[in-house]
């Protein structure tokens, strides 16, 4: 689990923000991995919402070898092997009952499993994970939360999404407990609906572009 939570940081430490994305057509899946990677948001997680997202996860990891593509909104064990078969490098979870928890730490690829609460950080720490996704972040008292957290849980790491945008990332990547963000708004559905990579291309490197507000 160890070396698996290493890996997951390594991924962490490559950009400030995991876009998050849900992508209907699959054959979009390139062009839009390729723009990400290109504006320095090399590690995007594809949300397993749509009939297309294995399609997608496997066409990013065949095309875009320079893209670290991760397996979003997995909820049930059955989905573990067919991401990992997919070509994901890691696996991401909006939450983690116990089920789930125990199938994910026998998985075969790195997993941020998500929680909300300090109960679940802890029971997801006694797992042996410590990159967490802190999801809703925002919803569930975003930096305030993550602060109060950084005393009791020195060894956890979040990835705080949900609400994240571009103004108040800033505080989120400014504690010494954030890895990274997730957010969605640089690939907007309307502006991937219509292949218009020219947009998400500039909010993609006003993303990569984020630093930590020293308050």
């Amino acid at each position: 689990m160890m070396n698996k939570t290493e890996t997951l940081r390594g991924y962490a430490r490559l950009a400030p923000v995991i876009p998050v994305v849900t992508i209907e057509d699959a054959r979009l899946s390139i062009d839009l991995a390729q723009t990400l990677v290109e504006a320095g948001l090399p590690v995007v997680e594809v949300t397993l919402r749509t009939p297309a997202a294995l399609d997608a996860i496997a066409a990013i990891a065949k095309a875009v070898p320079d893209a670290v593509v991760a397996a979003g909104t997995v909820l049930h064990p059955s989905q573990i092997k067919e991401v990992a078969d997919a070509g994901a490098k890691f696996i991401v979870t909006p939450g983690t009952p116990l089920r789930l928890a125990e199938a994910l730490a026998e998985a075969p690829i790195p997993v941020m499993p998500g929680c909300s609460t300090v109960s679940e950080a802890m029971g997801l720490s006694s797992l042996g994970f410590e990159a967490l996704k802190f999801f809703p972040a925002m919803a569930s008292g975003g930096a305030a939360w993550l602060k109060g957290v950084q005393g009791p849980l020195p060894k956890l790491g979040f990835c705080p999404t949900g609400g994240v945008d571009l103004a108040n990332a800033p505080s989120l990547l400014a504690l010494s407990n954030v890895l990274c963000v997730g957010g969605t708004w640089m690939a907007p559905q309307a502006a991937l609906k219509a292949g218009d990579f020219k947009t998400i291309g500039t909010l993609a490197r006003e993303a990569a572009a984020l630093r930590p507000r020293r308050d």
